[in-house]
Parts: structure tokens; sequence; C-alpha cells
């Protein structure tokens, strides 16, 4: 720190870390006390419904979702126990697998949508203007752009 003031890229990354910590389990109460999936399985839903054909290696979902690859594993594992994925064999190669959404992955996905967005919309748009979001999402993208990882932790992320 220089003097009493705090580095304005210390500040920021406080700041950063101090929404993710208030936010993030805010949005899941919200989700849960609707009776909806999780934060993380809906992360993994949606990454698997943007995906060509509803697929994915389980080693790109790895790569794409905003959990470790670890827990991505764990995710998939519990969405495959209720029937909202399925881990499928990668044929060409034996050691790899991918990851599918089934019709009731894509439909709890549906679901969860409008309660994730009026979460979303609850968290942020009720306290900062519309410019300001886009301004923030600007920034964020800017301070991740050119990183080799893209989320801590994941290389080639």
């Amino acid at each position: 720190m220089a003097g009493d003031r705090e580095e304005p890229e210390v500040a920021a990354w406080r700041g950063l870390l101090v929404a993710h910590s208030q936010l993030v389990p805010a949005v899941e109460a919200d989700l849960r006390a609707a009776g909806q999936v999780s934060l993380s399985w809906y992360d993994v839903l949606l990454e698997l419904n943007a995906a060509p054909g509803r697929r994915l290696r389980m080693s790109e979902l790895g790569q794409r979702a905003v959990l470790s690859r670890t827990r991505v594993s764990r995710v998939v594992d519990e969405l495959a126990a209720v029937g909202l994925a399925e881990r499928q064999p990668d044929q060409a190669d034996g050691r790899s697998s991918f990851a599918v959404l089934t019709s009731a992955g894509k439909h709890a996905l549906r679901r969860a949508w409008p309660v994730y967005r009026e979460a979303i919309r609850r968290r942020l748009g009720t306290r900062l203007t519309a410019q300001q979001c886009r301004d923030l999402a600007a920034l964020l993208e800017q301070a991740v752009a050119g990183t080799e990882t893209g989320i801590a932790g994941k290389p080639g992320g």
C-alpha cells in the first residue's frame, strides 16, 4: 500500500472477491429457495446446452465451466444420477468420455432460467444501471483478456 491509501488494483481485486463471496451465495440461495438446480449444476447444464450436439468431452467441459475440473466431474456424476446428463464413452479414445445433456436436463435448465435471471436482476440490475452493467462486463472481460488460463487454476482454459 502507498501511504494510507489502498492501491487501485488491490482495491479492485478486493472488491471483486467481496462481490463474488456475497453475490454467488445469494443467487445460489434464490435457486435453492425456488426448488431449482444448484448454481454448479446450472453452470454445467448451460455449457452442455450450448455445445454442438449438446455434448462435450469431459476435458472440454472442465475448461468451459466455472468450476474446477474435479468438481465438474463430480457434478456430471450427480447430474447423471438424477437423469439430467449422461456420461458416454468416447469410442475413438477409450481414455475419455463425453458429458451429454438429456431432455430432462434441458427441461431443468429452462425451469431454472427465470429464477436465475430474476436473481441476477435483483442482485445487480436494481443496484447498477444498464450502462454500469455493460461497463462492468467490459471491464471484467478486459481484465481476463490474454490470460493463459481465463479461470484461475485451469491450464489452457
